[in-house]
């Protein structure tokens, strides 16, 4: 079955490295994510957004994630990204997720407060860890959109967990959703994150993380994708991150492109191919070198016991 969230997010902790959280949306996203973690010996967590569960059925992507769970020697966690729909959250609490996210940061202040806490109480009934955000990062990404960043506010952050008792905690240091993260150089806020750090003892996450890997957009773009413009956050910060307290990160993007890209590659050179299974098994591979250096990038390979 699947494994504690908060359990190996403890041990990323201690351990000064971070959990890689990847979205989920079809069969070859599960299978490249979970033969990258087997290989390389690291937890990962599975994740499920709500367009991703309107596109495919919450029910088909618990099974495609359990069984992955079941056959692979590896610590795999479920998690609900991003849930604002109160249906879907109390549906992936009954279900078996490991976590669910409440994403009220668009909220009030207070407003956010009580929606946790609402979800930590039906959540924690159940043994399942509940991850919040405060503040709000920037971009579009699947059903979550916000113009502008509203970095999170150390002495916030400290009583919003104080009032809550969420298990994680999303923060806003200049990240964004999408592929189009930065109109500049990308400048994550490491002295927040260091504030926050001090302050608060729950792991913490950092949402908007894809790097966008230049080779995989050139190979897209090779095809016929029109990418321009796009950049994602540097693995130097990535690392810098990791180093000041991040244990959760998430990645969505980077996996959307090397998917397009291997179709893009396989429909132009194989013209006459018609096959799902030889279209979509060159992208799943793709998606899996895309898995690989994201897990050696947090440092969590090797950290499967």
């Amino acid at each position: 079955m699947f494994t504690s969230t908060k359990s190996i997010l403890r041990k990323a902790q201690k351990g000064s490295y971070a959990i890689g959280h990847f979205n989920i949306n079809n069969l070859e996203m599960v299978q490249a994510i979970v033969q990258a973690a087997a290989k390389l010996k690291s937890p990962v967590i599975l994740a499920t957004s709500e367009g991703a569960i309107h596109y495919a059925g919450i029910d088909y992507l618990y099974v495609l994630a359990k069984t992955a769970s079941e056959q692979a020697k590896i610590p795999i966690a479920l998690h609900l990204d991003h849930g604002r729909d109160m249906n879907i959250i109390k549906k992936a609490i009954q279900i078996g997720y490991s976590s669910v996210m409440i994403d009220a940061s668009h909220e009030e202040f207070e407003k956010n407060i009580a929606l946790t806490r609402k979800v930590v109480q039906m959540a924690h009934r159940r043994g399942v860890s509940v991850e919040a955000e405060l503040g709000t990062i920037g971009g579009a990404e699947d059903t979550v959109k916000s113009r502008h960043i509203l970095y999170t506010d150390p002495a916030k952050a400290q009583e919003f967990i104080r009032r809550t008792g969420c298990d994680l905690l999303a923060i806003a240091i200049g990240t964004s959703h999408g592929a189009y993260k930065f109109t500049g150089k990308a400048h994550l806020r490491m002295d927040i994150l260091k504030e926050v750090q001090r302050r608060v003892k729950i792991p913490l996450v950092l949402h908007g993380a894809s790097c966008v890997p230049l080779s995989a957009v050139k190979e897209a773009e090779k095809y016929g994708a029109n990418l321009q413009g796009v950049q994602g956050v540097p693995d130097e910060q990535i690392r810098q991150a990791i180093r000041q307290g991040i244990c959760k990160i998430n990645t969505d993007t980077d996996l959307r492109i090397a998917f397009d890209a291997g179709v893009r590659k396989t429909i132009l050179d194989h013209p006459a191919e018609f096959d799902p299974r030889h279209i979509l098994g060159p992208a799943r591979d793709y998606m899996q070198k895309v898995v690989e250096h994201r897990i050696r990038l947090f440092g969590s390979g090797g950290k499967s016991r």
